[in-house]
Formats: C-alpha cells, sequence, structure tokens
C-alpha cells in the first residue's frame, strides 16, 4: 500500500471523529466526469456553520454554510484525492417546497499521484486548489440535489500547473 493511501485513509478517519463536533450533518455521493471524460466518484460529509450568516428582511434570501470533506476516486487512472473546504450557500425562498440554492467555495486536495496518465495531465504536485461552484434544491427534509462545477490546481506553487475539471451531480442526505 503507498504511503498517500495511508495519509488520505488517516485524514478521513480523522475527519469522521471530528464530526460530533459540529452542527447539522450531512452525507453526500456524487458521480461526475472529468473535461477528459474521465469517471469521478466521490463520498462526502458536511457539518453545517450552525447559524444563517446573512439573512434578508423578508427571510426570503439567506447565506448560510458548511464545511465539506471529501473521498474522491479518479477512476480513469486510479487515483484517490481527499479535500476539505467552506462551502456558501445563497438560498431563494423559506417554508414549504424545493429551495433553490448556488453554492460556492475554495479548499485544499491532497491527491495521491500527480500525474493523469488517461487525461495527459501533470498536475505538478499532490497538494492543489479546490474550486467549486453548483446549483441545486433543498427539500424539507434537509436533504439536498444539485450540479457541481469544480477545478483543481496548484496556482503555481509547482510546475507544471496543468489542472483538472469535473463536472457532478450530488445528493446529500442529511443525518
Amino acid at each position: 500500500m503507498k504511503k498517500s493511501s495511508l495519509w488520505i485513509g488517516s485524514a478521513v478517519l480523522g475527519l469522521v471523529a471530528l464530526q460530533p463536533a459540529f452542527a447539522g450533518k450531512g452525507l453526500t455521493a456524487e458521480v461526475g466526469q472529468t473535461s477528459e471524460s474521465e469517471m469521478v466518484y466521490r463520498l462526502g460529509m458536511q457539518f453545517d456553520f450552525g447559524r444563517s450568516l446573512w439573512q434578508s428582511d423578508s427571510g426570503n434570501v439567506r447565506i448560510e454554510g458548511y464545511w465539506d470533506a471529501g473521498l474522491t476516486r479518479w477512476d480513469g487512472d486510479d487515483i484517490t484525492s481527499v479535500s476539505i473546504m467552506p462551502v456558501f450557500q445563497l438560498q431563494f425562498g423559506q417554508g414549504a417546497g424545493p429551495i433553490p440554492f448556488l453554492e460556492a467555495g475554495i479548499g485544499a486536495a491532497l491527491f495521491s499521484e500527480t500525474e493523469f496518465e488517461k487525461a495527459d495531465r501533470d498536475l505538478g504536485s499532490a497538494f492543489q486548489f479546490e474550486d467549486v461552484i453548483g446549483a441545486g434544491l433543498r427539500f424539507n427534509s434537509g436533504s439536498q440535489a444539485g450540479i457541481r462545477a469544480y477545478h483543481y490546481s496548484n496556482a503555481g506553487i509547482k510546475d507544471p500547473n496543468q489542472g483538472i475539471n469535473k463536472v457532478a451531480l450530488y445528493y446529500r442526505m442529511a443525518i
């Protein structure tokens, strides 16, 4: 077993151990595809900030946030990454029925390998910044469904810095 796989497994176990320290929680399953047509699978845990960050006077528009920790499997090249980032959600509406939202976040990811041979990409370093934008619906149960676009880059910390993109559909189950 590679050292990086041990490190990634340890990081995920550490995040699971921290889970009781946060407010509302969720589990996410995600399936997507890279810009080079490789399949990508992600499991994640979310920990809500526990309060609304901003709310309009009417209460119909608000900003909430959560920490998102994930384990991603990049199928085409047998690569794994672990990531954590704060995500901010702009929600439109309240009360019964699905509430639409937009979301964005910037965090950090650690990859088990830096070269995506099938995609002909070299990330340059195992450390990458993970940027995400998305849209979806939040249901009365607290669950969510949506679509996200991700970009990974080391921001020029090390050459080469070819980065990689993916788009994914996801479902978050409130726990």
